[in-house]
């Protein structure tokens, strides 16, 4: 095992083609570390890098003590396992298993208890003299990890790779690998664009965007206190509603009025109520005011929305239901605003209704509104 360090590392294309640019990043030995970004954002051209199947235009690549960016694949010690199996359709499953071991000249008996044990720990031992074209695409995909594990590589590497698998069986594999992680302990990094997927399996996760590296950290930080307006609408499903506001400060609140929406409906914030930017005092400034979809609330019937604590009232039209079983997704108006809200399946709401709401500011996320950034807040 090993951490990973990438210093500095660029990566350009023929044509001027810009894929990365400046990425600098430490993954710690052991860790389950997971990339994430959208299609062609560049984060499968940073697992390439660290695999050797590309090499940086500019900076370099560690994986522990040793500097690898001018190594070839086979000379690092990595092991990589793809969106598609790629198994030899030529051997059977024992032999694919055994492939890695017997280009290293390990000897039969221990490439048998090898495999053995690999086949054991995914589930499958039975199929181990079958070929891959009679296997189920569940089983190929633990075939090609068992593949890689079988080396006992320095660092484990996942290109998407259950990208292909329907939903149920896709969630099986992300548990079977978190499961696997834990044994084994062995540094796992996994790019994928699917952000649940991420927030599920990482124990750290980098937002990638346009070759740059936004934003690093755990998921629920990363989720609670996204740095910029593409982090906080690209991580959460749904993503993280923003509603452009009108924010002044007095001398013992913030007045806060959605854009679009009469005078009268502005909220009296108590100052420390929130996290706010750093304002002036009889200034009138605009902002992007994040909040996520369970930050609103629906309030019930029996509930007077302006005691409620840590929330302030509004009132909202009911535009599209989504049960999802337990809970409700709502897409409902504030007068020119959509907004998203979670609420409980049983509660007796149609389309069109005219309902209350109650939105917790204290997990609030201000953006700026020409660049894009979460300015740095503070309680005043």
């Amino acid at each position: 095992m090993a951490n990973v360090a990438l210093r500095n590392v660029s990566k350009v294309y023929p044509g001027g083609v810009e894929a990365l640019t400046a990425v600098d990043l430490e993954i710690q030995d052991g860790e389950f570390f997971v990339a994430v970004g959208p299609s062609g954002s560049g984060k499968s051209t940073l697992l390439r890098l660290i695999a050797g199947l590309e090499f940086p235009t500019a900076g370099e690549v560690w994986i522990g003590e040793e500097r690898v960016d001018a190594l070839a694949p086979r000379d690092r010690d990595v092991a990589m396992v793809f969106q598609t199996p790629a198994l030899y359709p030529h051997l059977n499953v024992y032999g694919n298993l055994a492939f890695g071991l017997r280009a290293r000249s390990v000897r039969r008996k221990a490439v048998r208890a090898t495999v053995t044990s690999v086949a054991e720990r995914l589930g499958i031992t039975e199929v181990l003299r079958r070929m891959p074209r009679t296997l189920s695409g569940g089983q190929r995909q633990r075939v090609a990890l068992g593949r890689a594990i079988a080396r006992h590589p320095r660092v484990f590497l996942l290109d998407e790779p259950f990208s292909s698998l329907d939903a149920p069986l896709r969630a099986s594999m992300c548990s079977e690998l978190a499961d696997l992680h834990q044994r084994l302990g062995i540094t796992t990094i996994l790019v994928t664009h699917d952000q649940a997927e991420a927030m599920r399996l990482g124990d750290r996760i980098a937002v990638v965007d346009h070759g740059r590296i936004v934003q690093v950290g755990a998921p629920l930080e990363v989720y609670d206190h996204p740095v910029n307006r593409f982090v906080a609408t690209f991580i959460g499903q749904p993503p993280m509603n923003l509603l452009r506001c009108q924010v002044e400060r007095t001398d013992k609140d913030w007045k806060i009025r959605p854009v679009g929406i009469p005078l009268v409906s502005c909220w009296a914030v108590p100052l420390g109520f929130c996290p706010m930017p750093p304002l002036e005092p009889g200034e009138t400034y605009v902002f992007d005011l994040g909040l996520r979809a369970e930050s609103l609330a629906i309030a019930g019937s029996d509930e007077d929305p302006q005691s409620l604590p840590r929330t302030l009232p509004a009132t909202v039209e009911i535009r599209r239901l989504d049960l999802l079983g337990a809970e409700t997704l709502g897409t409902v108006a504030m007068g020119p605003h959509i907004l998203n809200l979670r609420f409980s399946s049983r509660g007796l709401f149609g389309i069109g209704d005219i309902v209350p709401i109650r939105l917790d500011f204290q997990r609030a996320v201000w953006f700026d509104v020409e660049s894009g950034m979460a300015p740095r807040n503070r309680n005043p």
